[in-house]
Formats: structure tokens, C-alpha cells, sequence
């Protein structure tokens, strides 16, 4: 049976338990399993290798992605680390100009290590991103929208050109989830997440995927998962499917929530510049429009200069100041000296994350209580 988006999340993966009809995935709280006699397992060894709790959150998010093969990590940044290490030492990575700074810091303080080096390039250029394919590049890895500018790539060009070339495509799709995008379709061979945003969707479980549709990148990544051991636990595994079966609601509040905030952001006079995607005047409207489902709800803005943004911190009241994104509150960030802080000031500063901008994950409180909040803080912050 075909099911659509909004049912998938709820009955995809592995729905239910068959031997006692649970309508939800046992939590298989177990490191390891009795086996029958030497060779003869029931298809479990031990949980580093295998649990049927994650596997049935694998299974899902690969159904999901519109992939074959899921995998599911205990971060983000576990899951990027395993992707990484599928390369080595001499080869290159072409990587989005803002990105992650989780992901810039462990390309350039741990896999620099090794020699594998990485080049920055505005992916949404596709002039650049052709020029910089070498023989020592062996993927482009790219976010779209980008964290923190909501820089929009191409998914499906840069895949064309990546193809040509022989070379990887990578895909963070952490911002707008399988919900409102998905890569692999749009041809990109590897999509990895921070579970721990959208998809868990309540800040209280940290996790990250990775998912394929090709059986030899799948066994590679399985190889490497199992031998770098960074798993998602069974209780953990539970709670994101679980925060997966909302997902489809959470997502259409946030988005709607996001649109009237930038609207709003746009028209207040607060702000000189306003980054989200689903405003017409935004540079990769048209192409998210084409690839995507939805613009997401993440906003970055720059406070004019009449407004101090260190005060404006301080006297938000809903709104709360932290690290992460996606959960079902409203959070805001600065990502020059947070999120961003291990991308060296002139790096930040040429690509656009000055010290005025700041990132709001929008959530599905009331739209207008979100607006009030920030009013008030911008306005009282005022030099």
C-alpha cells in the first residue's frame, strides 16, 4: 500500500510489534543477545551492530528520504564524522561558504589531521562550484538552506555537475527535514540530519542520520558506523520516531509561523536585512520554490544600527536565547560568537555573519506572541 507524507510518518519504518501487537516499537533496551549455538544468531549479535529499536528508526528515516539504507547516529555530528571518514588522506571536499560550525570545525581541526582538506565555494554559484572540481575532490558537500544566511543550492544542478565529474554529493538537510525536501531524489547520494532538531522536534534527545539509496555506500557507511561505534541508544532511537510521528503538524505550524515573522521582520523597520527563503525578494526563492515543499523556519536578521543586539537578548520574554533549533519553542542564537564561533572572524565576516545577525528558530507558539516578544525586546534595545 501507497501511503502519502503525512501517514508515512506515523506507519512507515517498522510500524508496530508483530509478536504482541503494540502499536508502537518496543524499546529494546539490550547490549547484547542470546545466541543458539555458534553462528547461529536470531539475526541480532550485539547493539553497537544492531538494534531493533534503531532499526526501525533507520528503516523510517530511509523511507522518509525517499532512500533504501538509514542510518541513525547518537549526532549530528557523529553522523558527519562517519560520512567523512569515507574518505582519505590527499583527497578534497568542496563545502558551502556558511555552513555549520560544527561541520567547518571538524573538517578543519580533526580531518585536516589526516590530510583531507576541504575548499569553501558559494554552492548556489554553479560556475564555482564546476570550476573548483578537481582530481583531488571527491565530493561536494553542501546545506540548502545553508546554516545560518538560508543560502539556497541547487540540489539537483550541482548533482548534474557532480555526476559529470564522478565526484560525491552530500546533503545536509537538517533545516527543512524529508518532510519539506528531499535530496536523494533530487540526486544527491548522501543525506545526513541532526535528528536532534526537526525530526526529535522537543530539545530533549540529541541524534543524527545518514541515508543512501546505492547497497555499496550503504555497506561502507554500515562498515564504519559499526567500527566507529558513535550509535544512537535504544531509548533515544524511541524517542525520535516518536517525535517523527508529529512531525508533519510541527512542520506546518513552524512554517506557517516563520512566513508571517519574516513578513513582519521585513516591514517593522527594525532590521536592514532579512534571510529566509520564502520571501519573494530573497535571491533563491525560485529554486526552493522548485526543489522544496515549504521554506522552512529558520530566519536570520541583522539589527540596524540604532538597535544593540546584546540588549536585545536580554529582554526577550518567550523567545529564549540558546544553542540548537527545531525544537517546538522559539529559539534565537548568535552565531558569530555561538553557533558559529569556530569559523574564524574573517571567514564569518566575508561571508555575511556579523556581529548584528542573528538566527531565530521559529516554533509553533502563537505567531503574534512570537512577533510581540521580539518588538519589545528590539525596541527596548534601542542605543
Amino acid at each position: 500500500m501507497s501511503l502519502s507524507r503525512n501517514s508515512l510518518l506515523i506507519h512507515g519504518g517498522i510500524d508496530g510489534d508483530e509478536k504482541t501487537g503494540a502499536v508502537n516499537v518496543p524499546v529494546y533496551q539490550t547490549s547484547t543477545y542470546k545466541q543458539d549455538g555458534l553462528g547461529k544468531d536470531r539475526g541480532w549479535e550485539y547493539s553497537r551492530t544492531g538494534n531493533p529499536t534503531r532499526a526501525a528508526l533507520e528503516k523510517l528515516i530511509a523511507d522518509l528520504e525517499e532512500g533504501q539504507y538509514g542510518l541513525a547516529f547518537a549526532s549530528g555530528l557523529a553522523a558527519i564524522d562517519t560520512v567523512l571518514s569515507l574518505f582519505k588522506s590527499g583527497d578534497k571536499l568542496i563545502v558551502s561558504d556558511n555552513i555549520y560550525g560544527g561541520t567547518f570545525r571538524i573538517l578543519d581541526n580533526v580531518f585536516k589531521n589526516f590530510n583531507i582538506t576541504y575548499k569553501i565555494v558559494n554552492t548556489s554559484d554553479l560556475k564555482a562550484v564546476e570550476e573548483a572540481i578537481d582530481d583531488d575532490v571527491k565530493a561536494v558537500y553542501i546545506e540548502t538552506p545553508a546554516n545560518p544566511l538560508l543560502t539556497i543550492t541547487d540540489i539537483e544542478a550541482v548533482s548534474k555537475i557532480a555526476k559529470k565529474h564522478n565526484k560525491l554529493v552530500i546533503v545536509d538537510n537538517t533545516f527543512l527535514t524529508p518532510y519539506l525536501q528531499r535530496p536523494l531524489s533530487l540526486g544527491a547520494d548522501i543525506v545526513v540530519h541532526s535528528g536532534t532538531k526537526y525530526l526529535g522536534g522537543h530539545s530533549d534527545t540529541i541524534s543524527g542520520f545518514a541515508v543512501v539509496k546505492d547497497k555499496a555506500l550503504a555497506d561502507r557507511l554500515y562498515y564504519l558506523q559499526n567500527a566507529i561505534g558513535g550509535v544512537l541508544a535504544p531509548w533515544d532511537s524511541f524517542l525520535i520516531i516518536r517525535g517523527i510521528k508529529t512531525l508533519g503538524v510541527r512542520m506546518d505550524r513552524h512554517v506557517a509561523n516563520a512566513d508571517k515573522i519574516a513578513r513582519w521582520l521585513v516591514e517593522s523597520g527594525f532590521v536592514s536585512k532579512v534571510y529566509y527563503p520564502g520571501l519573494e525578494s530573497d535571491p533563491g526563492y525560485e529554486i526552493q520554490k522548485k526543489q522544496a515543499d515549504g521554506a522552512g523556519a529558520m530566519i536570520s536578521f541583522v539589527l540596524n544600527d540604532k538597535y544593540d543586539y546584546k540588549v536585545f537578548f536580554e529582554k526577550l520574554r518567550l523567545v529564549t536565547l540558546a544553542e540548537s533549533l527545531g525544537g517546538v519553542e522559539s529559539l534565537v542564537c548568535h552565531p558569530a560568537t555561538m553557533t558559529h564561533a569556530a569559523i574564524p572572524a574573517d571567514v564569518r565576516k566575508s561571508v555575511g555573519i556579523v556581529d548584528e545577525l542573528i538566527r531565530l528558530s521559529v516554533g509553533i507558539e502563537d505567531a503574534d506572541d512570537i512577533i510581540d516578544d521580539l518588538r519589545q525586546a528590539i525596541e527596548a534595545s534601542a542605543k
